[in-house]
């Protein structure tokens, strides 16, 4: 199975109807690019979730150290780790209910994928987030 990102009119409705926004490997620090994009999502109108062990707030949200420990599914969980830990990340979509799994520029896991679309889950790989907000719904 080859993969193949949804189209960009797919991809304008998912950021159109987008409200919640978990990003995993959030990093507190404002020069890190999971921070930037996250703040350009939270500055857009998004609710940013930060997901990242070992912090307790992000962005003044509160985080949460896994997907598997949300409260709530969030629209769109989107992926600033490398693409050797995306396979956890997929598992703990699938039982938390996640409809949408974005992966950020460069982070590319077919076999993820593959899983992850087998349960549903509506993905989006090496692309990033913000830019196509910008570029399809601003």
């Amino acid at each position: 199975m080859v993969f193949n990102n949804p189209s960009m009119d797919a991809l304008r409705t998912l950021l159109v109807r987008a409200r919640r926004i978990a990003v995993v490997g959030f990093s507190p620090r404002t020069h890190r690019p999971s921070y930037r994009i996250a703040a350009g999502l939270q500055k857009v109108g998004y609710h940013v979730i930060p997901v990242r062990p070992g912090i307790s707030e992000g962005l003044g949200e509160k985080a949460y150290p896994t997907i598997a420990s949300l409260d709530d599914v969030p629209d769109i969980v989107n992926v600033f780790r490398s693409a050797e830990y995306v396979e956890p990340i997929v598992e703990d979509c699938i039982r938390l209910g996640a409809k949408t799994l974005w992966l950020q520029d460069d982070i590319v896991n077919e076999q993820a994928a593959q899983r992850a679309a087998q349960a549903g889950i509506t993905v989006v790989m090496d692309r990033c987030i913000l830019r196509d907000y910008y570029s399809l719904c601003a």
